[in-house]
């Protein structure tokens, strides 16, 4: 990809304002997301650990390689030689200054403690797929900042919204760089060759996988299960492993960036609430690729296509999500006997709740918003908004503070205001 074709990326603008206070930066997300090309426009060079002969000689003298580059530089594939992590850190500590290292790659290491020499010397930094908003161009747009802001949305007919199929046709097409521009056959090959490397290669690098029929069998069964919340027999049964093996297999799907694990929100006067998380595929198109959904399935099935609007949704909000300062938390919410459920709460630091709803529908009715009531007289003043996110093309009020927004608004910018 040439530079006239980069795509502008939300963590940009993050990664340059924090890269000139930062000595090193570690770009974190699944394989295939951009990690590399984002990076690589802000090195001068670059060491390719994915190369056996350049990771042969690093790992031999990491020093004396790392000390010949020029600044900054990328050091991609770290997995490849962990002790890339400890060379970093010996060079931060030995001089001064930001804007220095960028590294891609797994990030088992820093959440086990394995190998992670590096705490307060490289900081990370997440990154996903594409959302929308990338893709038209309009990355500088923060969808989440107007969600959880003070500004009301506005009354609005959104120009040119994409239709119901048109929704199907951009959740099967994913995210993922390599395959949005591909033909429906040839990213279902893309995909094939992802989950099989992915399965036999990667999860490898980070873990000892004894049973990888075991492992696709459950990444299947998350991509039927998408936006919902599988009990762990469920998840035992679909693998055929016990549960410890499975319980493991999560983990290591998670730390992939493959899957979500979105915990249950809940405060004490809401001490009735159900505590089992809900998972989320990371990026939809594998989702519907594992799952064997295309557009026409997808619209002749409304449990497949809520589900993967759902995650489609989740996709869009999660990049800017994890780029937020301060930080903004995602939750779900469901009751114990499944009379309250909300789809999705955004709480911020500073304790302002957004409570979004989705729907597959081509407008929102006061229906929709009950259980967005319901919680917004639980927390009280704590409620931001509600917002009812559907699929057709119209904008207005619901409710007090409940709003009925059309899904594209998340990457149109129009209806939403724009944050100051």
């Amino acid at each position: 990809m040439g530079a006239s074709d980069y795509i502008a990326r939300h963590v940009d603008l993050a990664l340059d304002a924090l890269f000139g206070e930062l000595p090193a930066i570690m770009l974190t997300g699944p394989r295939g997301s951009g990690k590399t090309t984002t990076a690589r426009r802000r090195a001068a060079s670059d060491i390719d650990l994915g190369v056996p002969d350049l990771a042969r000689a690093f790992e031999a003298a990491p020093d004396a390689v790392l000390g010949a580059q020029t600044l900054p530089v990328l050091i991609d594939e770290w997995q490849r030689v962990p002790s890339a992590l400890a060379a970093v850190k010996r060079a931060v500590d030995a001089h001064v200054g930001p804007g220095r290292y960028l590294i891609t790659g797994s990030v088992r290491s820093r959440l086990s403690g394995a190998g992670w020499p590096a705490t307060g010397r490289i900081s990370p930094v997440a990154m996903y797929g594409l959302t929308e908003a990338e893709l038209v161009g309009a990355a500088e747009f923060d969808a989440v900042r107007a969600l959880i802001g003070p500004a009301d949305p506005e009354p609005s007919a959104l120009a040119n919204a994409p239709d119901l199929g048109e929704y199907a046709e951009r959740i099967v097409r994913g995210g993922f760089p390599a395959g949005v521009s591909l033909s429906d056959r040839a990213r279902g090959a893309w995909y094939e060759g992802y989950v099989e490397s992915l399965i036999r290669n990667d999860a490898a690098e980070l873990a000892e996988v004894r049973q990888p029929a075991a492992l696709a069998a459950l990444l299947a069964a998350l991509a039927l299960n998408t936006a919902g919340s599988p009990t762990l027999e469920t998840l035992t049964l679909a693998a055929g492993a016990d549960q410890r093996t499975v319980k493991a297999y999560l983990g290591l799907l998670e730390d992939l960036r493959i899957v979500e694990r979105l915990p249950a929100w809940g405060v004490n006067p809401l001490n009735r609430l159900a505590k089992a998380p809900k998972y989320h595929m990371v990026d939809p198109g594998m989702a519907a690729f594992l799952a064997g959904d295309d557009r026409a399935g997808l619209l002749r099935s409304a449990d497949r296509l809520g589900r993967l609007v759902d995650t489609f949704v989740m996709a869009q909000v999660r990049p800017l999500m994890r780029l937020a300062a301060p930080a903004v938390r995602a939750y779900h919410l469901r009751d114990r006997n499944g009379a309250h459920e909300v789809d999705l709460v955004l709480e911020s630091a500073a304790g302002r709740i957004v409570g979004i709803e989705v729907k597959a529908t081509n407008t929102a009715t006061t229906t929709d918003a009950r259980h967005l009531a319901w919680l917004r007289d639980q927390v009280g003043e704590m409620f931001a908004r509600g917002i009812v996110l559907h699929t057709g093309s119209l904008a207005f009020p619901l409710a007090e503070r409940i709003w009925a927004l059309p899904l594209a608004a998340l990457w149109s910018g129009e209806a939403l205001p724009r944050p100051a």
